[in-house]
C-alpha cells in the first residue's frame, strides 16, 4: 500500500502530464469540471479542478461550496501510482474494477480523448 505522500506526488505528476497536452486539444475537449480522487485504502480524498488552462493542483481540502465533484474517481493507492506512471492501463483497470469513475457519459468521452 502506497502512502498519502506517494499518492500526492503521483497527482502532482498527473498535473504536470496534463500540462503537456497540446493547448488546442485541451480547448476542444476540456470543459470546467471539479474532480475528486478517493483512495479508500488510505481513507483520503483529493480534490482538483479541470479547466481550459489546465488541471489545478490537487488538495485534500473539500471545495468551499460543498458541492459534490463533477467527476469522481475511486482507486486504490498502488493503482493510482501505477496509472500515473503508465504501468496500468486505464481501460483495463476500469473493466477489471480496479478503478471506478462516476461521471456523465459526455465527461467520460472527453476525458478519454485527453488520457
Amino acid at each position: 500500500m502506497a502512502s498519502v505522500e506517494e499518492c500526492r506526488a503521483a497527482l502532482v505528476k498527473l498535473v504536470a502530464q496534463f500540462d503537456e497536452i497540446d493547448e488546442e486539444d485541451r480547448a476542444k475537449h476540456v470543459v470546467e469540471r471539479t474532480l475528486s480522487c478517493r483512495v479508500p485504502d488510505l481513507d483520503v480524498i483529493f480534490y482538483g479542478r479541470l479547466h481550459h488552462g489546465g488541471l489545478d493542483p490537487f488538495t485534500q481540502e473539500a471545495p468551499a461550496d460543498g458541492k459534490p465533484a463533477d467527476v469522481k474517481l475511486t482507486v486504490a493507492s498502488d493503482d493510482l501510482i501505477a496509472l500515473v506512471d503508465g504501468r496500468l492501463d486505464l481501460a483495463r483497470a476500469l473493466l477489471g474494477g480496479r478503478v471506478k469513475i462516476d461521471a456523465s457519459f459526455g465527461d467520460l468521452l472527453r476525458l478519454r480523448r485527453l488520457i
